[in-house]
C-alpha cells in the first residue's frame, strides 16, 4: 500500500460526514436590525464576563499570595 493510496481512511469518511453535518446545522440568518441589537448586547456582555473572570483570578493570585506569605512567617 503507498502513502497515496487512492483509498480512503475511515477516519477520512468519519470526518467529511460529519463536516457535512455541521455545514447543515449552520444556520444563515438575514441580519435584521433586532439580531444586530441583540449580537451586540450579547457581545457587550461576553466582554463584561470576560473582563470579571480576569479581575476574579487575580483577586485569587493576590489572596493566594498573602496566605502564602502569611502561612511562611
Amino acid at each position: 500500500m503507498s502513502l497515496f493510496s487512492v483509498h480512503h481512511s475511515p477516519c477520512k469518511v468519519i470526518l467529511k460526514g460529519r463536516i457535512k453535518k455541521l455545514a447543515t446545522k449552520m444556520v444563515i440568518t438575514s441580519g435584521n436590525e433586532e439580531d444586530k441589537g441583540s449580537q451586540e448586547k450579547e457581545s457587550k456582555e461576553e466582554t463584561i464576563l470576560a473582563m470579571l473572570g480576569i479581575i476574579g483570578t487575580i483577586l485569587n493570585l493576590i489572596v493566594i499570595i498573602f496566605v502564602y506569605i502569611y502561612t511562611t512567617l
